[in-house]
């Protein structure tokens, strides 16, 4: 594994355990900067796009404040280094409390793409896009008969 891919590894997990633990502050360190000719940009699933810096952080602090629990398996990590960006893939495997309060709890997957670009401070998150993979009552049969 490449000096970059490690680095690039670590700001993935930053951003990940930002949203588990709610710190916007730690989640504002991961993103860039807009720069005069380009804006960040965040698709969460279900979501139009969101472009530029304060409305991609507002969209955070937004799912932080109406989450009581979440928690990321990432899976299928995959970091290709291109220069100065870096474009890493990965299945969310994601738990948070289910409808009925911090006694249940849902389940879901979701395939993300992170752009990461190169920048004085060190590698930071350009753009964030995540898909919900969508199951079916069999998968859910399936994926519970490989369990036991």
């Amino acid at each position: 594994m490449s000096v970059d891919t490690a680095a690039i590894e670590t700001v993935n997990q930053e951003f990940y355990a930002a949203i588990e633990s709610g710190d916007l502050d730690k989640m504002t360190e991961v993103w860039a900067e807009d720069t005069a000719d380009d804006q960040v940009s965040c698709v969460h699933p279900g979501w139009t796009l969101l472009a530029g810096r304060s409305e991609v952080l507002r969209s955070w602090a937004l799912i932080m404040a109406n989450t009581t629990y979440i928690q990321f398996v990432l899976t299928d990590v995959s970091t290709t280094v291109l220069g100065d960006v870096a474009v890493l893939t990965c299945v969310e495997n994601i738990l948070t409390a289910g409808e009925e309060g911090e006694a249940s709890f849902a389940a879901g997957k979701v395939v993300a793409s992170n752009v990461y670009i190169r920048t004085a401070q060190g590698w930071r998150l350009w753009m964030h896009h995540g898909s919900p993979v969508l199951q079916s009552d069999d998968d859910e049969e399936e994926d519970g008969e490989l369990e036991r």
